[in-house]
């Protein structure tokens, strides 16, 4: 396994492509021009999506590791199946939310190792908040990062000056966070038999993977994903939660959540606090 001196490095690398990607965003969130259109799947792409990929590709492909990104998914199995380490990118996860202007939408960078995140980034542009986790080191938040760092040395200073999660949380109800634009029917059957069971249940509804920091950080009790998603929308996530203590697993199998799979598509899966 790579050494933490350099898994450390790797952070400092993919934190800032992570900015500098939400930089490339937040111009284009903020004019008249998203450029949408539609992929294979009918899922919409942006323009914003388009710079953030190539901005986010071009940074990791320095490091010799390879790179599987939402926009190149179609990296044939035989090419990636022996990878030990790779990249695995969301540019702009929550692109529905975008359009929508809600500011919901996160760029997710995480490193996988022999198929489970050891590395960690989700970076919120609208926001200026980062999320980011280190196998080992644990999880952290800061708010108000609106520049790359430009020391590897401060990536030290980061992680001593950051919040670790999770955080206290801040009321007594048991939370459970949902898809805004994706709340399938055995979501609502989850969350129903939650208000019969519990006396006070509160229901929060949030885009993109906020809804998995949102259980790490401890503003959220649980996350059930009833529901398709795939590797690049979950790993970064994951790698968060799960140094925050949380448990992220299969709703088939109770196992963790893998990663290079010959098919992307993930089970639906739950993140609940430990």
């Amino acid at each position: 396994m790579i050494e933490q001196a350099e898994l450390k490095h790797l952070l400092y690398i993919a934190i800032n492509a992570a900015i500098r990607a939400g930089a490339l965003i937040i111009k284009v969130y903020n004019s008249d021009d998203f450029q949408v259109n539609l992929k294979s799947d009918a899922t919409p792409l942006t323009l914003a999506d388009r710079l953030a990929n190539e901005e986010i590709v071009n940074t990791l492909m320095k490091t010799r590791i390879p790179v599987l990104s939402e926009e190149g998914r179609n990296l044939l199995y035989e090419e990636r199946k022996g990878w030990e380490y790779f990249w695995l990118v969301d540019p702009l996860d929550g692109t529905k939310e975008f359009i929508k202007r809600n500011g919901e939408f996160t760029v997710n960078i995480a490193l996988v190792f022999q198929g489970y995140p050891i590395i960690g980034v989700i970076y919120v542009p609208v926001l200026n908040q980062l999320y980011f986790s280190l196998k080992g080191i644990g999880s952290f938040k800061v708010n108000g990062i609106e520049n790359p760092i430009s020391d590897q040395a401060q990536i030290e200073t980061l992680i001593s000056t950051s919040e670790k999660l999770p955080l206290p949380k801040d009321n007594s109800a048991y939370t459970i966070v949902a898809s805004r634009s994706h709340l399938s029917s055995e979501t609502k059957e989850f969350i129903d038999k939650q208000l019969k069971e519990k006396e006070d249940v509160e229901i929060i509804a949030r885009g993109s993977s906020l809804k998995i920091c949102m259980v790490a950080e401890g503003n959220a009790d649980i996350y059930p994903r009833f529901g398709t998603t795939t590797e690049w929308d979950t790993a970064a996530g994951q790698a968060i939660a799960e140094e925050a203590g949380c448990v992220m697993q299969s709703l088939d199998d109770g196992n963790r959540l893998a990663y290079n799979k010959e098919d992307i598509e993930n089970p639906w899966f739950v993140v609940k606090r430990g």
